[in-house]
């Protein structure tokens, strides 16, 4: 196998492993707002902490899956002319959509984030909130793992659109198909 493909199969079954196991915390998160609910309506009983637990549990989802939204082609984008365009078409906007558009943002994000995670966890930062959870630190490092999964996934579809160019147009960014059956 190619190391272009290599790469894009790793990244891919990164991204869908994360993106997968981070979809069970939705189905926590709707359970856990139901319990505040029930608990803070029908019993006058309520606490911080599980509170905030659905709020990172959101933050969490967002930040994490974004890789695999991005694998699926979930994210907005302008589509007027985009989706009736050839895949060769569809290849050059994603390349130089990622190369300058998707890339220096994660840059400037990874800039601007990574000063923030790295002095949470020198405090050991836990909730301002008397009765919050404690590990902020580890609900700031999504921001890190989203600008990674990000970055990586965004190489992945830079490489797929470089090899539909190259005339190889079962590799068409958003196509998933490779996926099935993996584990």
């Amino acid at each position: 196998m190619d190391g272009s493909l290599r790469i894009i199969h790793a990244i891919e079954w990164l991204n869908e492993r994360v993106g997968r196991t981070v979809a069970w915390l939705t189905l926590t998160m709707v359970v856990t707002t139901f319990a505040v609910a029930i608990l803070r309506y029908g019993f006058s009983m309520g606490w911080v902490w599980l509170q905030e637990s659905y709020v990172w549990m959101h933050g969490t989802i967002i930040m994490m899956a974004a890789g695999y939204t991005l694998l699926y082609d979930g994210h907005v984008r302008v589509d007027i002319f985009y989706r009736a365009a050839s895949m060769r078409t569809k290849a050059w906007v994603n390349i130089i959509g990622t190369i300058a558009f998707l890339f220096p943002t994660l840059a400037v994000v990874a800039w601007v984030t990574t000063p923030y995670v790295l002095l949470s966890w020198e405090r050991w930062e836990t909730s301002r909130e008397a009765g919050g959870m404690v590990g902020l630190f580890l609900l700031k490092t999504t921001m890190a793992g989203f600008f990674i999964l990000m970055a990586l996934q965004g190489l992945a579809m830079l490489l797929r659109s470089v090899l539909v160019l190259q005339g190889k147009l079962e590799w068409e960014p958003g196509d998933t198909s490779s996926l099935k059956g993996r584990g």
